[in-house]
Formats: C-alpha cells, structure tokens, sequence
C-alpha cells in the first residue's frame, strides 16, 4: 500500500499548508492587503483541493460500500466549507463579523482535516487496490493544478442565489 500511503501523505501535506495559512490570517487584523491576500491565497488552496480530492478519492471511495458514508459526509462539508468561504468573501474584513466567521469557518475546517486524517484515510486505505492508489494519485495532481488555475475567491452571503 505505499501508493496509498503516498497519495494520503500528498493530502496531508495540503492539509498542513492550509493550517499555516489559518494561522497567518489569524494574526491579522482588520482590513489590510496582507490579510486580503493570505484569504485570497487560502480560498484558491482549499477550493482547489477540494475539487481535486473529490475527484480523485472520493469518487473512488464511493464505489466501496463500506465507505459510502463517510465520503458523502465529507463531500458535504467540503460543501458546507466552500459556502462558508464564499460568505466570509463577502463580508468586511475590517468588521467584527468577518473575525467571527472567520473563527467559525477555521474551526470546520480544522474539525473537517482531522476527521479525514484521523479517522477516513486510514479506513480508506483498507479498502484500496493497486489500480485505485495509482489512479488517485494521477488525477488528484492533475485536477488540482486545472482547479488552482480556475479558482476564484467568490463573494456571495450565506442565503443569496438559493433559489
């Protein structure tokens, strides 16, 4: 299983770079360029990884049955997270509410990572073959390079555009 474990170190790596770049826009205040750009930075990471984890384990793991819940769970939240930064976009960052969706918004996201770390990825792995480690791997780099390049910070409030 050493491409598994290769491919769920790939994510976790991901994972450890979008913790750094909570940290940083933790540290700021109010509405500066750095603060616009470290959320900019972290919008287009997360969407891109997201996009790309989808298509490459999760797509994967539902065809397991085993797995089929815990991967719709955690497709929902990746939902759930992307409405969520798509809020917090369209809010003042200089505001007192942008701080607390922030807060709100890094503690789902850190709950979600760990959840896949902890709990999904090592049960994942026991259900992979040869053949679903190496396809992974191929489409999770590829597609989050596609999705990087198209990734937008995306203001819309939580409610707007629901029909």
């Amino acid at each position: 299983m050493a491409t598994a474990e290769k491919i769920f170190e790939r994510l976790k790596q991901d994972h450890d770079h979008h913790r750094e770049l909570l940290e940083k826009i933790a540290n700021t205040e109010g509405k500066t360029a750095e603060r616009d750009e470290l959320f900019t930075r972290f919008t287009k990471e997360v969407k891109s990884h997201a996009a790309a984890e989808e298509q490459a384990l999760y797509s994967t793991m539902l065809r397991k049955p085993p797995t089929t819940d815990d991967t719709r769970h955690s497709v929902a939240e990746h939902h759930e997270l992307n409405e969520a930064l798509n809020d917090l976009a369209a809010t003042d960052m200089a505001t007192g509410a942008w701080l607390q969706k922030f807060k709100q918004l890094k503690h789902d996201y850190l709950h979600h990572i760990e959840e896949e770390e902890d709990d999904h990825f090592p049960d994942f792995e026991k259900y992979l073959t040869a053949e679903d480690e190496a396809h992974m791997s191929d489409v999770f780099e590829k597609r989050k390079k596609a999705e990087h390049a198209d990734a937008e910070v995306t203001p819309e409030k939580m409610g707007e555009g629901k029909e």
